[in-house]
């Protein structure tokens, strides 16, 4: 019975929301202040992914400018850095110092190696300072690179799963404030970090507010709007995120310091932090809290600010439903139909994502200018969340998901078949293949705001976003078994560890991209039956895939 008495408070606001005006002046100052963030947000990756993660280097040799102080750059690494099979001199072996001068060193040379004593000297051509060349994330430590990914993308998991039930507790107000201040502290002290595990820690708690803002601020952005224009709201959030990923292109390019970079993120995020304490609760919450008086005061001030009036009786109702329905994890696991709806969209969270930072995170790899290719991923998301508002209201959630999941996947598919030095196109494969995984990234923000009740939204969201952290993790354990196949094919191969990764890439890249394209496609093909309500032998798709000998 309270169940039916909550479903029916919430219906009833619903009306009061076209009372007040579902979307006037009110609801697009909350949107677009709660939207504005997100371009924020991709910056962040910036640390990650425009790392150079092997960057051209070699020992630093200065020792031995104290026997010859003029020598050229070309003959210090001749006398004092020893050549690899391909000729190119070695980046994590050196020949060990002496004391001679420097007439007997060119006379007799240098015999016995070492390793890298005294720090490495990088080619700055591409990046002034990375988190590669600052910390010396180079050979024995190259695979440290992937934890600090690994660590980030732990951290956004975590922010999902503690800011979820934390904004059915607490309100979506104080789960959208308190992660843009630990954003900001931890912002600067990332970039101030003078060592790397305090870098590491910094971003992992930048990655939990990273989560934690993200699922609210789309809740709360939409919980205000009427349900025709639901879709608005959580489209407009993924759009400024594309015009996020636009940004992160144009500011790596023209700042190449990753500790600036840290700086000017953290000056728009200080700017967010201030206003953030300023935008209103969810009215919804408040009255599914049973706190109606806090809720008709918002809904007041939300009619004067649409110019509208609220009637007498419709404020009486107000106070007359007073049901307070707790929800909560054990809630959305007992009702089987809302069960089902959360692991479904789960899986197709976890599918789309999985493909998607799959893509972005290898930007670098596809043959293209890095900043290009980036330039061109935060293009075509812009006009693919737009797209994505009309389309929704003439096809319905439904057909166009599935669409978008299936085509993405095909797309991504289509990769393998084409030569892999044509760069030009497994860049346009890469991009169009992300560009339907953004349309269906935003379809699942919307179904998840419609398919779930006030009390449960929150926390379904939260959980269903681990789902899409979860792939999102993947991809970093994915991009280490890739470094481990690159050091296995190396060894393989009688060749040092230090050969430039560019000789096996291509192969790798092949490799690689079977790991992500299989799981797109099976989920998406599950995706949907589910829908469609067809049953399908899951365990026997996954055997086939992993005995597949593509």
């Amino acid at each position: 019975m309270n169940t039916f008495l909550r479903f029916i408070n919430m219906a009833d606001f619903g009306e009061t929301l076209k009372t007040i005006g579902d979307f006037g002046l009110f609801q697009k100052r909350i949107v677009f202040a709660l939207c504005l963030p997100n371009v924020i947000l991709p910056l962040h990756l910036a640390s990650l992914i425009f790392i150079q993660s092997n960057p051209k280097c070699h020992c630093n040799t200065d020792w031995i400018l104290r026997a010859g102080s003029n020598l050229s750059v070309e003959e210090q690494l001749n006398l004092t850095v020893p050549r690899q099979q391909d000729g190119t001199h070695s980046m994590c072996l050196m020949f060990s110092p002496g004391d001679w001068d420097i007439e007997t060193i060119r006379e007799h040379g240098l015999n016995q190696t070492t390793g890298c004593q005294n720090g490495w000297v990088y080619d700055k051509t591409l990046y002034d300072s990375t988190i590669v060349t600052e910390f010396d994330l180079v050979c024995d430590d190259v695979n440290t690179v992937g934890l600090a990914q690994t660590v980030f993308m732990a951290g956004i998991v975590l922010g999902s799963l503690l800011f979820g039930p934390f904004a059915e507790s607490f309100g979506r107000k104080r789960a959208t404030q308190i992660p843009m201040v630990i954003m900001l502290i931890c912002t600067v002290t990332t970039g101030l970090s003078p060592h790397f595990y305090l870098y590491l820690s910094s971003q992992f708690a930048v990655g939990i507010a990273y989560g934690g803002f993200r699922v609210n601020s789309i809740v709360l952005a939409t919980e205000w709007v009427g349900v025709t224009r639901r879709s608005y709201a959580s489209c407009l959030c993924q759009t400024f995120a594309g015009a996020g990923q636009l940004l992160l292109a144009c500011m790596v390019f023209f700042i190449r310091d990753w500790r600036v970079t840290q700086f000017v993120i953290a000056a728009p995020t200080a700017v967010v932090a201030v206003y953030i304490w300023f935008i209103p609760e969810s009215a919804r919450w408040l009255l599914d809290r049973g706190r109606t008086q806090e809720a008709k005061a918002l809904i007041l001030r939300a009619a004067a600010i649409n110019k509208h009036t609220v009637p007498d009786t419709m404020l009486d109702q107000i106070d007359e439903k007073k049901v307070v329905q707790k929800g909560g994890i054990l809630a959305l696991i007992r009702s089987p139909v809302l069960r089902k709806y959360f692991v479904t969209i789960s899986l197709a969270w976890f599918s789309l994502n999985l493909t998607y930072y799959c893509l972005s995170f290898n930007v670098g790899n596809f043959g293209l200018d890095i900043f290009l290719t980036q330039l061109m991923f935060g293009m075509t998301e812009i006009p693919g969340h737009i797209l994505c508002i009309f389309i929704l209201e003439y096809i319905g959630r439904k057909k166009f998901l599935m669409s978008t999941l299936l085509t993405g996947g095909l797309t991504c598919f289509l990769i393998l078949a084409v030569p892999q030095d044509n760069a030009v196109a497994v860049t346009a494969l890469a991009t169009a293949g992300r560009f339907f995984m953004n349309i269906a990234g935003s379809i699942c923000n919307v179904y998840v705001q419609e398919l779930f009740p006030t009390s449960l939204r929150q926390t379904a969201t939260g959980l269903g976003s681990i789902a899409t952290r979860v792939g999102l993790w993947s991809v970093c354990f994915l991009r280490q078994g890739e470094q481990n196949y690159l050091t296995l094919q190396l060894k393989q191969r009688g060749g040092e560890t230090t050969i430039k990764k560019d000789h096996v890439t291509l192969e790798c890249l092949l490799n690689y991209k079977k790991m992500f394209i299989l799981p797109t496609l099976s989920i998406s093909f599950f995706w949907g039956q589910e829908l469609i309500v067809k049953k399908i032998d899951f365990e026997c798709l996954f055997k086939n895939i992993l005995t597949n000998k593509m």
